[in-house]
């Protein structure tokens, strides 16, 4: 008889805790669904500290822009979420449409590419006792190609819900396009939902990063994006491109899946025939399988 009350009592806790981590993890997935939609952005992004030695040192300009996003969901699964974002920018009746950056969302992955300069990232695995109950953010160039990545637990406190994590990422192009004195960001991000849609907060660190050498802290940055959520009706146009292109981008991810799936480091080059990847898949040239899995892999150092 006792042996039955305690093996009742062992299921009814395993039980219970199960169905606490489903309704945990359907929070979670809930809250980052809310980051599709329609909405009106404000990029802010303003250097606050320099530790430069040169004294003719010149910091980035602060930048502020405005563009409508369009965040659609490709993804829809228990343990991965993944939103697409497209810009779309000029006038309301002439819009065009611009693919922006990508974020999946994967329940207690193990397998990371964490950048390390100069365009490679490392293959790292973690334990699953290291990551559980967390949500990996792996963010992708708008070509697909890897940018940063990170784990981190999703908390939901005081009616607000927010993920945060440190991670070291390539510059952002409002850098990249200007600047060649440091070439690594160790980025804070912080991403909370609100009433009015969601907020992008990081505190960015500009690295210089040598082989052998201790890691240079050049500067310190600012970032605070606003997403104010409006009607979906006012980001139709994009939501139209990707109807039209979403083929052709979803034969771009397999590849990109397919070379994330060798698990080594990664190396890419930045250019090939003179040309970024972006500008190669950007190109009508490229629509067939066979030819952007050969344009992909000729970025991919052996």
């Amino acid at each position: 008889m006792k042996t039955t009350f305690y093996t009742l009592l062992t299921f009814f806790i395993v039980f219970t805790v199960n169905a606490q981590e489903n309704n945990k993890q359907k929070q979670d997935s809930d809250a980052i669904k809310k980051m599709c939609g329609c909405y009106e952005v404000t990029f802010n992004f303003t250097e606050t500290f320099q530790y430069s030695k040169d004294s003719l040192y010149k910091p980035s300009k602060t930048k502020i822009a405005t563009a409508l996003e369009w965040a659609e969901l490709v993804v829809d699964k228990n343990d991965k979420i993944s939103i697409q974002h497209l810009l779309q920018v000029g006038k309301p009746t002439e819009p065009h449409i611009v693919k922006h950056w990508r974020q999946d969302w994967i329940y207690e992955n193990t397998d990371f590419y964490m950048f390390n300069g100069d365009n490679v990232w490392n293959f790292e695995q973690k334990t699953k006792d290291d990551v559980k109950g967390q949500w990996t953010q792996k963010v992708y160039q708008v070509d697909d190609s890897p940018r940063y990545e990170g784990s981190a637990t999703w908390v939901h406190v005081d009616g607000r819900s927010f993920w945060e994590n440190t991670t070291d990422a390539p510059l952002p192009r409002r850098e990249y396009t200007k600047r060649n004195d440091y070439n690594v960001t160790e980025r804070g991000n912080r991403h909370e939902i609100t009433n009015e849609g969601w907020v992008h907060d990081q505190d960015n660190t500009k690295v210089i990063r040598e082989k052998g050498k201790e890691d240079i802290i050049l500067a310190k940055e600012k970032g605070y994006n606003t997403y104010l959520k409006v009607e979906d009706s006012r980001c139709k146009a994009a939501s139209d491109w990707w109807k039209k292109n979403n083929e052709k981008w979803a034969l771009v991810r397999q590849k990109w899946d397919e070379v994330y799936g060798r698990n080594t480091t990664l190396s890419l080059e930045t250019k090939v025939d003179n040309k970024a990847l972006y500008k190669h898949l950007f190109s009508e040239d490229y629509s067939q399988e066979n030819d952007i899995s050969k344009v992909i892999e000729s970025f991919v150092k052996k």
